[in-house]
């Protein structure tokens, strides 16, 4: 294996093509102010490495990142990546990634807009991500001991497991498709509008209009607050420990379960009180 230390670079495409390798302790940035240091590049490892300039890893295929720092210069830092393991990374830049396959984060950091787009086969843990789109488009995500702090997150994602997590996110899981959420802090407004096949597993929620327009919608033993005009025109089976604010028109054989419910709104023009049941333990 070909070992590069202790080496600075700026020029465009430094690294460009690099096949089994490690780099190891290098800076990437300088007055040449060059983008795409490691593009294409297969089978290599960078570590404890420093990055200041614009599309570092670009077509990469199987690429080991640990304990690196990606300034908020470095925009755009992975795309069309395969096979992504990164480690105690910093991401500060823009764009961070996107249409990649196969990437796992383990005590990452992320600060950065967009982060995350149309990716799939997705492994997060112990991360920390702040972000206003991240995970737009995304498929196959699995997710443990997330912090999160975003606008609009989760976004059309398909097939996705989030565990033990804090989600405070305006807007997410929006049209998402086929998603369990478990033992997770979901804090924001309009959660889960228009998702389908949405399970949420002993999750407390909190924030107005939550999970209206949803289809096969399920809660078991959450807990709510502040969760006023929830459910409209959903198909939904909830059970609640304790207070939900309110409940407006879910949609027929929906089931639901509260200890106490603060009001009960259905409109017979928007809905069918007969064929929906509603109980108070």
């Amino acid at each position: 294996m070909q070992k590069i230390t202790d080496l600075t670079f700026d020029e465009e495409r430094a690294l460009y093509a690099l096949r089994n390798a490690e780099v190891d302790s290098c800076v990437f940035d300088g007055p040449a102010d060059g983008e795409s240091a490691l593009k294409e590049c297969r089978d290599i490892t960078v570590k404890n490495s420093y990055f200041n300039l614009r599309y570092p890893f670009w077509h990469n295929k199987n690429i080991v990142v640990k304990n690196c720092e990606l300034t908020v210069n470095c925009r755009a830092a992975l795309w069309y990546c395969e096979s992504v393991f990164a480690e105690n990374c910093k991401m500060n830049g823009i764009k961070a990634l996107r249409e990649c396959k196969g990437i796992s984060l383990v005590g990452v950091t992320a600060n950065s807009p967009e982060y995350l787009w149309r990716c799939k086969n997705i492994s997060v843990k112990n991360t920390e991500i702040t972000s206003e789109y991240p995970f737009f488009e995304c498929g196959d995500i699995s997710a443990e001991n997330l912090k999160m702090t975003a606008k609009y997150s989760f976004q059309y994602v398909e097939n996705a497991i989030i565990e033990n997590s804090v989600l405070n996110t305006k807007d997410a899981f929006w049209h998402s498709k086929n998603v369990t959420v478990k033992d997770c802090e979901l804090n924001g407004e309009y959660l889960g509008w228009y998702s389908e096949n949405l399970h949420l597993i002993r999750c407390k929620i909190t924030g107005t209009q939550p999970l209206c327009y949803c289809k096969g919608l399920v809660l078991e033993d959450c807990e709510t607050d502040k969760c006023d005009l929830s459910f409209e025109r959903s198909e939904v089976k909830a059970s609640i420990k304790g207070k939900i604010e309110s409940i407006k028109n879910p949609a027929p054989d929906s089931v639901i379960t509260a200890e106490e419910i603060g009001e009960i709104i259905l409109e017979k023009e928007f809905c069918e009180p007969d064929k929906i049941k509603i109980y108070t333990k």
